[in-house]
């Protein structure tokens, strides 16, 4: 999501491999959200990437990235697909087995999306220890799709249930970047389990806030509250404050469950 000038910095911290990412969603084209991309992009190539890389972001980031390309006579040596995404409408932008990422449109000054990963149903889990030694694992993935084992004349041979965990739950997330206080989103974020909500001011640069189209910590927590999310994180704070408490506690006066969103902090979403 987004990728500002330390991004390769935080990889290299954190002990994350670039090359495992396959998607990267960029909200909007001003510099703090993207400028950081041309050099991740380049470093993958510098690594030998082979595989495809798919790119979504606004109109003009495929013109940003292959202009640079033209002009520095680059070729990568993988392909990057580039999907824009059209920022006034919540639609599917990407969808694997295992997720499906909606664009969620933001009112800022620039044509920006946020996004909204929604988790597919997941499969049923084996119970390994009561598996007949002999199961073909042709029977265990119709376990994990929720359904008995039949013998050829279709008799019942066993019972998913008695084989299988319940799956797991299921999660959603919404990052939504820059935007001033918008409640045309309300409905786009309803009941997710987690919520990034930019939080660039406090309430008493309200007034700041809505001509930047930026917003308040109250008004992200409003957000919230509104959408009856499970959590809200904040982020993008001005480099005015420099304390981030204060932040926080501004919007838990509106939604509790309001956390900051500090480099390395991890927040784990429960089954």
């Amino acid at each position: 999501m987004d990728c500002g000038e330390a991004t390769q910095l935080q990889l290299k911290r954190y002990k994350l491999r670039a090359q495992r990412i396959n998607n990267i969603f960029i909200s909007h084209l001003h510099g703090d959200h993207y400028l950081g991309l041309m050099g991740l992009l380049s470093t993958m190539h510098l690594m030998g990437r082979k595989e495809k890389l798919n790119l979504y972001g606004p109109k003009g980031l495929s013109e940003i990235i292959t202009m640079q390309l033209k002009y520095s006579e680059t070729v990568f040596n993988y392909e990057i697909n580039f999907v824009e995404v059209d920022t006034t409408i919540h639609k599917v932008v990407h969808e694997d087995d295992f997720v499906k990422v909606y664009s969620i449109p933001l009112n800022h000054r620039v044509p920006c999306s946020g996004y909204l990963f929604a988790e597919k149903k997941k499969n049923r889990r084996i119970k390994k220890d009561t598996l007949p030694a002999d199961f073909s694992v042709k029977n265990i993935i119709r376990l994990k799709h929720g359904e008995d084992i039949l013998d050829e004349e279709g008799n019942l041979l066993y019972k998913n249930a008695a084989l299988t965990l319940p799956a797991r739950r299921s999660f959603t997330y919404a990052f939504c970047s820059d935007t001033k206080y918008d409640e045309s989103i309300i409905p786009l974020i309803k009941d997710v389990d987690l919520l990034y909500h930019e939080s660039t001011f406090m309430d008493e640069h309200a007034e700041r806030a809505s001509i930047t189209y930026h917003s308040t910590a109250k008004e992200a927590a409003t957000i919230a509250k509104k959408a009856e999310v499970g959590k809200l994180i904040l982020g993008h704070f001005s480099v005015r404050y420099r304390e981030l408490e204060p932040i926080r506690d501004e919007a838990r006066t509106v939604f509790e469950n309001a956390d900051l969103a500090i480099e390395g902090e991890e927040f784990i979403l429960e089954d």
